[in-house]
């Protein structure tokens, strides 16, 4: 099968790609390793997959919409993962036109260049729990209409989803978007909890740990996360929107304490009220995953948390 990942050399992307060519299918990356986080790490990432006969990587930005024609009639592309985004949340309250460029019209870009080269099986598009906002609906169910969000990422991402729609709809493009839940493991980004977490413990990095780590999260480990975007490529559906999620929310407290026993010393926080572009919970219904993807995630928050410690420990410590 060939497969295109867009955002490969980014923490999710990077370790789907990996699955993908250990599985034996023929992959192609796109990423533009932008300076959101230190580019290094992405590099990383793509020395890591280069080793793999069957992986090949593209430098470039999604935007660039004749450029991706292009790719897209060389390369005859059966399946797409779209990962590729702006990611955080609270950036995307300072630079908004940026995320609905990248992660809207840079969607449509690609959908756009699939349907022009035909052939294309699938598409698969990394959509994110924000989405979700403030709703009161507890699990957060795929059906909840995901009318509010609280910043432009989930703006740009929701508006992604409902043109994929369309898209199904006019032209028949299978398309599948998969609203991740708190995603953490090796190869993490930077700015995210886990790694902030893992760095002020070692490094004494001051970080803020909001309304005194009171707000649940869906923590999931990137193996079951990668393992449910594997199965949504391998089954085109129509058009369906689902939750990747554990579906056992933890308390950000707990998952704090959870590292700090590990290490054996405490994380620098600052406590900070919430910000206004962020929510207490989230916590999601995965029986739809369950149903329609065999979705069965394995590796426990504890168990989750260890590994990603080791890894941190591998990497970081001279």
């Amino acid at each position: 099968m060939k497969v295109l990942v867009t955002g490969a050399a980014g923490f999710i992307g990077s370790n789907l790609a990996e699955k993908l060519a250990a599985r034996g299918d023929q992959v192609t990356g796109l990423d533009n390793f932008n300076d959101y986080y230190d580019p290094r790490k992405k590099r990383l990432n793509a020395q890591r997959l280069a080793s793999y006969p069957n992986f090949k990587m593209l430098e470039m930005d999604i935007r660039d919409r004749e450029r991706l024609f292009e790719v897209f009639e060389e390369e005859k592309f059966e399946r797409v993962a779209h990962l590729a985004a702006m990611a955080g949340v609270r950036n995307a309250v300072e630079f908004p036109a940026l995320y609905v460029e990248v992660d809207l019209n840079g969607t449509q870009n690609l959908m756009d260049a699939a349907l022009a080269a035909g052939g294309l099986d699938n598409f698969v598009f990394a959509s994110t729990s924000s989405v979700y906002g403030n709703t009161t609906l507890v699990p957060f169910v795929e059906t909840d209409p995901c009318d509010r969000p609280l910043q432009p990422y989930a703006a740009a991402k929701r508006a992604a989803e409902i043109l994929g729609y369309s898209y199904h709809h006019l032209y028949g493009l299978n398309f599948t978007a998969i609203r991740f839940f708190t995603v953490y493991g090796p190869y993490g980004r930077p700015d995210m909890m886990a790694y902030l977490l893992a760095d002020s413990i070692t490094k004494g990095k001051q970080i803020p740990l909001y309304e005194g780590g009171q707000m649940y999260r869906d923590w999931t480990y990137v193996d079951d996360i990668t393992d449910g975007v594997v199965a949504a490529l391998d089954r085109p559906l129509g058009y369906e929107i689902i939750n990747l999620g554990r579906g056992e929310p933890t308390l950000l407290k707990d998952f704090v304490q959870l590292i700090e026993s590990l290490a054996g010393k405490k994380a620098n926080v600052l406590h900070k009220p919430k910000p206004v572009a962020d929510f207490m919970r989230n916590e999601a219904d995965i029986s739809k995953a369950r149903r329609l993807l065999d979705y069965n995630p394995r590796v426990s928050v504890e168990e989750g948390v260890r590994r990603f410690w080791e890894w941190y420990l591998a990497q970081e410590t001279p």
